[in-house]
């Protein structure tokens, strides 16, 4: 196992800068995804650390050893792709062994890795089969193991279940964090779905345009997102962000929207806010159904209406306030039908227009 410490890394191509000063500290043992849109640079930031990469400016250091100078192979770390890449000529037991074959490893200490891994993975009944006949989620696996024999001291992952289904994924998902438990190793993990890094992430750095938009544990992104970058982008579905003003000269300061939305808010910390160019952010689970005259209702119409069997999921519109709505119990609720919404003053976020970033009130 290794600390990994990413020091304000730069990368460039030519003119282009794809990185820009990235700094994170990834402690011994645990698992952190770089989560974010294509072409953040998530994917170079790995490769980076595996040495697949120059790194154009700053330090990249595993276990207080600096290793931009040093190649892949001296670096202590097994990567797994998005392509599983297997020897289409070679059964499970071979593909798995091969890297140790090539170090010229005992052939004891290689048939005792490779068994080990296999039963990790539940590869066992599979060990003579070739890549032909194996599942997608079964070659998956190999490639976890023939990076899991070499025992190294950091695991990369770039997005390894793009490839696979919608079920696959989720068994994947469960698999890959049951595999960290057991091994304690410290993993680097890249994905652009942010739900396969809220369900198994420890800490989650979220990227764009080559910068660190927030690093912390899930439920820190997802309760306290650091700007309107990652409010959108953490959650699924994603957070409401309407432009609201607010209206601090009653002595119940409210914040509203154009569609209507009123949010009360004690004056001690309307104080705080000390602008109304603002951002008023609602997750669509805290938008709640309520009678037409409850003083904080506010009429919307139904726009969509998408169940799923244990949720529903409304679009609706409230004037020129488009909304999402995600209630857990069936509803009767048709297009065009006209809705009454209020929002928990204590589940709102608000931020700042002009520089993105959440207002603490």
């Amino acid at each position: 196992m290794a600390a990994i410490e990413i020091r304000d890394v730069k990368k460039s191509y030519g003119s282009a800068q794809v990185l820009h000063g990235v700094s994170i500290d990834i402690a011994d043992g645990e698992f952190v995804i770089l989560v974010g849109p294509s072409g953040c640079g998530k994917s170079t930031l790995l490769r980076m650390v595996a040495g697949l990469e120059s790194i154009t400016g700053g330090e990249v250091a595993i276990d207080d050893k600096v290793v931009n100078d040093l190649p892949p192979k001296q670096r202590d770390i097994a990567m797994v792709f998005q392509s599983y890449a297997l020897y289409p000529h070679m059964d499970v037991a071979e593909n798995m062994a091969f890297s140790l074959k090539l170090a010229k490893r005992p052939k004891a200490e290689i048939e005792q890795k490779v068994n080990a891994a296999a039963e990790i993975l539940g590869l066992k009944p599979l060990l003579k089969r070739r890549p032909a006949h194996l599942s997608g989620g079964q070659r998956q696996r190999v490639a976890m193991g023939r990076a899991i024999v070499r025992d190294p001291k950091v695991f990369l992952f770039d997005e390894p279940l793009s490839n696979l289904d919608a079920q696959l994924r989720v068994q994947m998902r469960t698999e890959i964090k049951d595999l960290h438990r057991r091994l304690k190793t410290t993993i680097v993990y890249v994905t652009h779905d942010q739900i396969e890094a809220m369900t198994m992430a420890d800490r989650i750095v979220v990227m764009n345009q080559g910068r660190v938009e927030q690093y912390g544990t899930p439920l820190e992104l997802f309760d306290r997102p650091a700007n309107l970058f990652v409010a959108r982008f953490i959650g699924s579905p994603s957070m409401n962000l309407v432009d609201c003003t607010l209206d601090a000269a009653s002595a119940a300061p409210t914040l509203r929207t154009a569609g209507g939305m009123r949010v009360a808010i004690p004056k001690e910390r309307a104080d705080t806010l000390g602008t109304t160019d603002l951002v008023l952010g609602v997750r669509p689970e805290n938008l709640k159904v309520v009678q037409a005259d409850d003083p904080a209702a506010f009429a919307a119409e139904v726009m969509a209406v998408e169940p799923t069997g244990s949720e529903v999921m409304l679009s609706v519109a409230a004037g020129e306030d488009h909304l999402l709505l995600l209630l857990r119990e069936r509803s009767s609720l048709q297009v065009g039908d006209t809705v009454h919404l209020s929002v928990d003053p204590d589940h709102v976020h608000v931020f700042d227009r002009q520089t993105s970033q959440r207002l603490d009130f």
